[in-house]
This record gives C-alpha cells, sequence and structure tokens, in this order.
C-alpha cells in the first residue's frame, strides 16, 4: 500500500521540486491603462477586454486618468502567395500579422519603447475548397491575434514603471 502511495507521489513531488507551477493571471506595475488606438483596432478592442477580465486593472476613459498609456502605432494583416503549382496556380499562402505598440507614462516617459509582435502561419490552397480554405483563413487570423494578444499581456506585465 505505501509502495503505491510513494508511486503516485512521486511524479507529483518532482513536479514541485523543478520549479513547475500552472500559469497565473498576470501582475501589472499599474492599475490604470489607456489604450490609444482606433475604434476599429480588433487587437485593442481584445486587449481592453483581456485587461478588464483581469481584474486588477482598468480601463481608462481619457489618457490623463491612467497610470500608462498603450499607444497602438500599427496592426496589419498580409496574405502572400508563397507557392504556385506547375500551371501557376495558387497551392500555398502564407499569412502574417505584425502589431507595433509602445507603453507610456501620460507625461511621456518611455516605459517601452516602440515594439513590434510579428506572427506568420502557413495555409495550402486547394480551388476546389475555396469556401473551407477562406474559413480556415479567418480561424488562423483570429489565432495569431488571440496570440498576439496574450504576448502583449506579458510584456505589459513585465514593464516596470520606476
Amino acid at each position: 500500500m505505501r509502495r503505491r502511495t510513494f508511486a503516485a507521489l512521486a511524479p507529483v513531488s518532482l513536479l514541485a521540486a523543478c520549479g513547475f507551477r500552472l500559469r497565473q493571471a498576470p501582475t501589472f506595475e499599474f492599475k490604470r491603462i489607456y489604450i490609444n488606438a482606433a475604434a476599429t483596432s480588433p487587437i485593442a478592442h481584445d486587449l481592453k477586454k483581456a485587461l478588464a477580465s483581469g481584474g486588477t486593472v482598468t480601463v481608462a476613459d481619457t489618457p490623463t486618468a491612467a497610470d500608462v498609456v498603450l499607444d497602438v502605432l500599427g496592426e496589419t494583416r498580409q496574405t502572400v502567395v508563397v507557392g504556385l503549382s506547375a500551371v501557376g496556380q495558387v497551392t500555398e499562402f502564407e499569412l502574417r500579422m505584425r502589431f507595433r505598440f509602445r507603453l507610456r507614462t501620460p507625461q511621456g516617459r518611455e516605459v517601452i519603447p516602440d515594439a513590434e509582435i510579428a506572427l506568420s502561419r502557413d495555409i495550402s490552397f486547394t480551388e476546389s475548397a475555396a469556401l473551407a480554405k477562406e474559413a480556415e483563413e479567418q480561424l488562423l487570423f483570429r489565432d495569431m491575434q488571440a496570440d498576439i494578444v496574450l504576448q502583449t499581456m506579458r510584456r505589459l506585465a513585465a514593464a516596470k514603471l520606476a
């Protein structure tokens, strides 16, 4: 009986000893953030939702009411042809997404200088399944957008105000 208990607890104790722990919500050095972005920015919209859902940071309505300001400098989506068949038909695309931002105080001191997150995904293409491939492309873009939001959140959590 003791051997079974020991055998069952051994992997758990090894994980605890190596420093493993589940990922937790990030902690930020600021309490209020203003996101300076276009109203149509999907990444900024997702960032606001992610920050508000954490409960530790509130999204301010004006830059003067915030501890920090996140300036969205640009976000682009591209679809680039990377593969052609022998007869010149497209067989593969590369989906690219870039997000540029900086974090500063309302007084103008840079906390995170201009930064860019760039992601790409490859997608095959066949003319016979064009509608399905279009849906897959939109799904990949949404996945990249969610990844950019997570990476931005980690960078904001690592920012030091002092």
